[in-house]
């Protein structure tokens, strides 16, 4: 026979293993034989014989890995290998089986309800990460491994011995039931299985080698007192220690059962004994759960070992703390760089009076007047907006390619209504931006519209080159709610943020309303440049409009519709149309029987009369483009 396919085994279940493939049976006669030869079984190498409990079998798995088959190694008694219990392996292709309607002890195989299962007090706690990966695993091939379980005195329950993460997978996938083996034994016979399960997988911890080891130490003490003097670590005193040759019996029983060195057995069990359970859990798992830590911590009282732990756990907040402000430092130090070097470029720039500037701003804030129609019921989209307005193709042209008045590393700010997104993406991508994210208005009061009532409208914003995000903790919230002002007028919010955001850098903001600004704007400290047919001297700052012949003031054309049509609502007589529907869009005007003016409405209506008065001679009154009207 060939044992190179088997895996690796301790002295002691390497005998046992040439014994059971030779002769085909192996009996226990030790308790240190039978806790190795549970060890073997928990990894599916051996069965024990259903009426005598020391009598051991190889599994077709152990047979299969050993290159022989049951027929050359002896047919055995009942339960052996020529005479296979079907309970003791599903049927081929299936992964579960039918519970039996009588559940006999021995180490039957069968099916049971997860409620009926108990965990109990485990040393070591369910890992995310790995019933995250046997749910995967379950759910695409099946449960392969039974778990161990150990029947309660009720007969009813079950409490588990080995499998945790296996029953943990099967309950979150919802499982109502799950395959077990049933071993026989006490509470503290599941407790050695789920030790040993443990103690023979090599991703554990020193601080969990120490607690489990410890614990079998314990259990070795409670089967026999007379080895040993003292109490139990969870009544809060101290395990004395073994004799020597109870000490060597439990050494050299433990590495047969978990395939480990005597050494190791006795170095760990001497941690678990010394350091107190609650530093061991804190330790656990952190960048200290060393064996150099714990050696340390061997020597110190209970008190100081608590105290101990907790100053390097502080210690490594105090790192963790430090490590951040010197990645804060570097970020901070590395984004004033990059805006240096981006002012630098911008300085570069043509910016000349009257023509758009070209490579000179790092921000742009942009407004284009898109192309919008108010609907009518009685005559569809049959008017524009009052002011004017660009074709699409002509908004993409104006900064596309090198008339672009941005910088090779530069932010877009883009303005766009609903309906238009899909033109304000285009727009975003003419001039050379990708899109990062956008920003809402919430308008505070619905609009109008034709699929839906708008009340909000969208801040694409774009990225090109290599331009910095902002320092994290000082972004802004996506959505601002602000009630709408005059018409096309943005929140100044918007604009703060902004400069909130870059106060260093230089910002172009293109279609600017001149009547949008007022005295005390961010927008007039000097780092904005305004471009557009609308842009000009703010509110309180303008030029006067009166006419340098006559010294009349000057309306315009729309300002006087925009007059008239508002009065006739004040008047009661605006019966409808679509320059009624477009005032409504606007919050001039409630959608009321009939129509009436709003608080905004009314406030406008004022302030175009006074305009009209000083714009009027008593016969006209002079409009921008026309010498009356």
């Amino acid at each position: 026979m060939s044992g190179a396919a088997l895996p690796k085994l301790g002295p002691k279940a390497r005998e046992i293993v040439d014994a059971v493939l030779r002769d085909g049976i192996y009996r226990a006669l030790k308790e240190s034989d039978t806790a190795v030869c549970r060890n073997l079984n928990s990894r599916q190498f051996l069965g024990r014989d259903k009426k005598d409990g020391a009598v051991w079998y190889p599994t077709a798995k152990l047979c299969e890995l050993a290159g022989v088959t049951p027929p050359e190694i002896g047919q055995g008694g009942e339960g052996g290998p020529g005479a296979p219990d079907s309970r003791d392996r599903p049927e081929e292709g299936a992964d579960r089986l039918p519970a039996p309607a009588e559940a006999e002890s021995g180490r039957a195989l069968i099916r049971i309800p997860l409620d009926r299962i108990d965990v109990g007090f485990r040393l070591r706690q369910a890992d995310p990460e790995k019933v995250a990966a046997l749910q995967a695993s379950f759910a695409e091939l099946g449960h392969r491994t039974p778990v161990s379980v150990a029947r309660r005195p009720n007969g009813e329950c079950f409490l588990l011995s080995a499998g945790l993460h296996r029953l943990e997978a099967a309950r979150a996938l919802g499982w109502a039931d799950i395959l077990a083996f049933i071993e026989e034994g006490d509470d503290l016979d599941a407790e050695l299985w789920e030790i040993d399960e443990n103690l023979c997988r090599a991703e554990l911890t020193p601080a969990d080698r120490a607690l489990f080891t410890f614990r079998r130490k314990e259990i070795h003490l409670m089967r026999h007192p007379e080895t040993g003097h003292g109490g139990d670590r969870r009544s809060n005193g101290q395990v004395g220690h073994l004799k020597d040759e109870a000490a060597k019996s439990f050494a050299s029983e433990t590495a047969a059962a978990t395939g480990q060195s005597e050494r190791a057995i006795r170095r760990d069990a001497e941690r678990g004994e010394k350091i107190s359970e609650r530093a061991l859990r804190q330790i656990r798992g952190t960048r200290h759960d060393t064996g150099v830590t714990l050696d340390r911590l061997k020597g110190l009282t209970e008190e100081q070992q608590l105290a101990y732990v907790e100053a390097l756990r502080e210690a490594d907040k105090r790192v963790a703390e430090e490590a951040k402000a010197i990645r804060d430092g570097k970020q901070a130090l590395s984004r004033k760089i990059r805006g240096a070097v981006i002012r630098a470029i911008a300085e570069r720039g043509t910016v000349s009076a009257g023509t758009m500037p070209r490579a000179a701003f790092p921000i742009i804030y942009a407004d284009p007047p898109w192309e919008q129609e108010a609907w009518s019921e009685e005559r569809g989209q049959d008017r524009g907006l009052s002011y004017p307005h660009m074709p699409l193709e002509e908004i993409k042209s104006l900064c596309a390619g090198d008339a672009s008045p941005a910088t090779r590393d530069a932010l877009l700010f883009l303005w766009v209504t609903a309906n238009r997104l899909d033109d304000g993406i285009d727009v975003l991508r003419a001039w050379g931006f990708d899109y990062v994210t956008c920003l809402v208005w919430d308008k505070s009061r619905i609009g109008m519209g034709r699929w839906v009532r708008d009340r909000h409208e969208i801040l694409l914003l774009g990225k090109r080159g290599n331009f910095p995000a902002p320092i994290p903790g000082t972004q802004s919230a996506s959505v601002h709610a602000e009630v709408k002002g005059e018409h096309s007028a943005k929140p100044v919010y918007f604009a703060e943020m902004i400069e909130r955001l870059y106060p260093d850098l230089p910002k172009l903001e293109l279609f600017q309303r001149r009547d949008s600004l007022v005295a005390g704007d961010v927008r007039l400290n000097g780092n904005w440049t305004f471009w557009g047919n609308q842009a000009g001297a703010p509110k309180g700052e303008e030029q006067s409009s009166e006419d340098s012949r006559d010294g009349r003031a000057c309306v315009t054309k729309e300002e006087l519709a925009e007059f008239k049509a508002l009065g006739a609502v004040d008047g009661g007589c605006m019966g409808g149309g679509p320059l009624l529907e477009e005032m409504i869009a606007l919050g001039l005007v409630w959608p009321s029987n009939p129509p009436q003016l709003t608080v905004g409405g009314a406030a406008r209506l004022r302030e175009l009369e006074d305009k009209v008065k000083r714009a009027s001679d008593g016969d006209a009154v002079r409009c921008a483009k026309s010498e009356g009207a």
